[in-house]
Formats: C-alpha cells, sequence, structure tokens
C-alpha cells in the first residue's frame, strides 16, 4: 500500500516533465514560425531583392556564432533550465524587435540578436529533452520536435491570418510574445534542474563520431531551414501560385514534417537509425526534385510533402544519438552537434538567396535536393 502513491508521484512527476518540456518546444517553434511567416511582408516593406534578403539573412548564422562558445559552457554552469527560460524569454523579445526594425541595419543587429538567443533555447531544450527520454527509458526525443513541428504549422496559420487582415508584423509579434512569455512561466517550475557543479572548459571539440551527426543534422537542416524561409517565395516566384495559395507549399511542409516526427520514434527502433537516416534523405532529394522538375501547383505540393516527411525525423534522431554520447556531458554533446546542425539552418536561406541572386530561385533549390542526398550518404558511411 506504501508502494503505490510513491510510484503514482513519480508516474506525475515525469509526466509534468514531459509536457513542461513539450511546452517550451512548442513556444521555441511558435517565435520562429511567426518570424519565418513574415519575411515575406518584410522583404516588400523594406524593397529588398532575393540576393539582399539573402544578404540580411545571413545575419542568423552570425548570432549563432556569436552564441556558439556561450551556450554549451552556460549549460554545465547554470544548467539547461535556467538557460532554458531565460534565452526562451529573450527569444520572444527579440521577435518583437524585427517587427521595429525601421531600415536594413537595424533588421541586421535585431536579427543576430534573434540568432544568439535561437542557439541558446535550441541547445537548452534539447539537453532537457535528452534527460527526459533517460528518465522514460524509451524513443520520445522525435515527439518533442514534433511539438515544434506543430507549432510551426500553427505559426504559419496565425501569419496567414495576420497577413489577410493586414496586420503589422510589430503587433503580430506582439501578440507571441505575450503567449510565448506565459507559456513560459507556467512550464518553468516544471523543468528538470541539472546544474552541475563546475562548469568546464568554454568549448570542447567534439569527437569523430558527433562531427558526423552534426554533418548529418547539418544537412538536413539546410533543407528544413530553406522551407522556412523561401517556400511561400518559391511558390510565388516560380510555381506563380494565386497569391491566395502561396503558402501552401508550406504548410504541406509543416503538415508532413509534423506527422513524421510522431511515427519517427517507433520507424527508428523498428528499422534501426541509419535506415531512418537513410529514408529520410532519399525523401528530402525526391520532393526537391520534384518541386524543381515539375514546378506546378500540385506537383510542387506534393514534392514539399514529401521533403517535410524526409526532413521530420533526422534532428531528433541525431539529437537523441548525441545526447548518449560517451565521451562528453550530454548538455555538451548537443551543443556540439546542435550547433553545426543548426549553422545549416540558418546558413541556407541567406546562400538560397545568393544562389538566386547569381541563376534562379529554382536553381538554388537544385542545391537543397544535393543535401538531402548528402544525408544519405554520410549516414550510409557513418557507424551507427
Amino acid at each position: 500500500m506504501i508502494d503505490t502513491p510513491i510510484k503514482t508521484q513519480s508516474v506525475n512527476t515525469r509526466l509534468q516533465l514531459r509536457i513542461a518540456v513539450g511546452a517550451m518546444f512548442f513556444m521555441a517553434g511558435l517565435s520562429f514560425s511567426s518570424w519565418a511567416s513574415r519575411i515575406a511582408s518584410v522583404q516588400q516593406t523594406m524593397g529588398l531583392s532575393d540576393a539582399a534578403l539573402g544578404a540580411v539573412l545571413f545575419s542568423l548564422p552570425v548570432g549563432l556564432m556569436l552564441s556558439l562558445p556561450f551556450s554549451g559552457w552556460l549549460i554545465t554552469k547554470i544548467g539547461s533550465r535556467k538557460l532554458l527560460i531565460g534565452a526562451l524569454l529573450v527569444y520572444a523579445v527579440a521577435l518583437v524587435t524585427l517587427g521595429l526594425a525601421q531600415n536594413t541595419f537595424q533588421l541586421i543587429v535585431c536579427l543576430i540578436c534573434f540568432g544568439f538567443s535561437s542557439n541558446a533555447v535550441n541547445i537548452s531544450v534539447n539537453t532537457q529533452a535528452v534527460a527526459t527520454e533517460q528518465i522514460y527509458q524509451k524513443p520520445i526525443l522525435a515527439s518533442f520536435h514534433g511539438l515544434w513541428s506543430l507549432a510551426g504549422f500553427a505559426g504559419a496559420g496565425i501569419g496567414t491570418f495576420m497577413i489577410a487582415n493586414g496586420i503589422a508584423p510589430f503587433h503580430h509579434f506582439l501578440l507571441m510574445m505575450v503567449v510565448i512569455a506565459a507559456g513560459v512561466v507556467i512550464a518553468a517550475r516544471y523543468l528538470k534542474d541539472d546544474k552541475v557543479a563546475s562548469a568546464g572548459p568554454v568549448f570542447v571539440m567534439p569527437d569523430k563520431s558527433l562531427i558526423k551527426l552534426g554533418v548529418i543534422a547539418f544537412c538536413s537542416m539546410i533543407c528544413e531551414g530553406a522551407m522556412f524561409d523561401w517556400s511561400v517565395i518559391y511558390f510565388k516566384k516560380v510555381v506563380l501560385a494565386p497569391t491566395a495559395l502561396v503558402g501552401i507549399g508550406f504548410t504541406a511542409f509543416m503538415f508532413t514534417m509534423a506527422g513524421g516526427r510522431f511515427v519517427a520514434d517507433w520507424f527508428a527502433h523498428r528499422f534501426g537509425l541509419k535506415r531512418t537516416l537513410q529514408v529520410s534523405g532519399s525523401l528530402t532529394a525526391a520532393g526537391l526534385a520534384i518541386a524543381v522538375i515539375f514546378p506546378y501547383l500540385y506537383t510542387a505540393i506534393a514534392g514539399f510533402l514529401l521533403v517535410g516527411a524526409g526532413v521530420s525525423s533526422v534532428v531528433p534522431m541525431v539529437y537523441s544519438a548525441a545526447g548518449k554520447s560517451k565521451t562528453m556531458q550530454p548538455g555538451v554533446a548537443l551543443a556540439a552537434v546542435s550547433t553545426i546542425g543548426f549553422m545549416g539552418f540558418l546558413i541556407g536561406p541567406p546562400v538560397i538567396g545568393f544562389i538566386a541572386g547569381i541563376a534562379t530561385l529554382r536553381a538554388s533549390f537544385v542545391l537543397i535536393a544535393l543535401m538531402g542526398v548528402s544525408v544519405v550518404v554520410v549516414s550510409t558511411k557513418a557507424k551507427l
């Protein structure tokens, strides 16, 4: 009789932790997708060409690079819980500043801050997720990323509504900041406190296995970042979709990416990590190839559906593997791998802009397709 309440309390505690971490993933996804949904609006307002937009978007990876020496160290210094709470609040504030930017210079500065905080959020929330997965002793990391994707889907829908009703990005972002801040305040108390006694070095060079995981994540997240920042523009300028349907490609991508992440844990458990990554890269490459070769409304939608399914499982699978590293603490290992991977997420969009400026936007998507092929090649050669 004594054991029952103890076990019940344990189950309740870990469920609260899982819900809290999931909420943080959702808030992080809502912040980024809110920005992504209004990129075309900002481009039009500021009169930026595709090449100029690509240059401005490069500010995001600059912010990430600036955060690189600190995020992993801060996790071991103050713990992922405190870092996540602080970074996510800053992330939401930085989102609002993007709506306040009046010129290109201000937008660049704000994007640097946005990129800086996004990396800190990414590393700390995944560290919390890995700790939660260890408590459950079964694969659940992909489901957390599924919540991030659902937030992206929600953010895209909200952005579409805001655009249709002529609501300025600032007021849109301000509303999102309030929602995110409320979510953080409610969920913060249930997060795992993982502060350790000693901080360790500021930067640790990852071993070969972690570098390979980072490269796989990098290639996949270039594709993911491209979908977030350029899918609407691709449907507008290449597919020539009706104005009411320019966002349908992004919606299709988010739909299958979110859905794929809720089945990725089961698929990886049954078929193994290597096969999961091979299938994922193949779907990504095939989907982008279809969208490039047949740039018509229905075929492009079908292609983007495949891309969403392809990128859905790569990052959570890679992060889960990194969190089990035997050479580094989970937080430091995740910092190394996620930083390499997230660099692709942020570098991809500006690179596409540069290529589009030199050639065409359609040609730039060929490069993204090659990244899907790279996922297959690297995962096949890696010892997973």
